[in-house]
């Protein structure tokens, strides 16, 4: 499946922190952020769902989840979540499926060594269930404020 813009989004149905469950099937109606992200409490990765929290209410003021994606366990992201009091529902993805499915399992390299890892990536995924918008190789400086934009311009 295409993770391009105007294009259907990817199936999402993940167990979350607290013990939930997300699926974007159940979100139809209203727009949604599913952003992937490497992993819990490394700098960028919290800093990103801090600044996507920092935000939170504006973001609920539009009726749209904002859903973080990562390989880590549901315990993990509990952790993760009160450690940072996060606002933001993280979604753990361990056998990669959802990876896979949205385009965001790729291969990476660090200091010459190349491995598989999640791309950075955030979808502002449209009422009708589109991508509206796909941001690619994200740098996490003002990203959540450019997501928040782009949510208002949805109307």
């Amino acid at each position: 499946m295409s993770t391009d813009e105007r294009q259907p989004a990817p199936a999402l149905d993940l167990p979350t922190d607290n013990g939930g469950r997300i699926s974007l099937a159940a979100l139809r109606g209203k727009p949604a952020v599913v952003y992937f992200y490497p992993k819990d409490d490394t700098t960028g990765c919290t800093r990103e769902a801090q600044d996507f929290t920092a935000l939170s209410a504006d973001f609920a003021a539009l009726g749209c989840p904002v859903i973080g994606v990562s390989r880590d366990t549901v315990k993990k992201h509990d952790k993760f979540k009160a450690k940072y009091d996060l606002a933001v529902v993280l979604a753990s993805d361990e056998d990669g499926a959802a990876c896979e499915a949205w385009g965001v399992w790729v291969q990476k390299k660090l200091y010459g060594r190349e491995y598989m890892g999640i791309e950075r990536a955030t979808f502002l995924i449209d009422a009708q269930g589109r991508i509206a918008r796909a941001w690619r190789n994200v740098k996490v400086a003002d990203h959540a404020a450019e997501v928040l934009a782009a949510a208002h311009a949805l109307g």
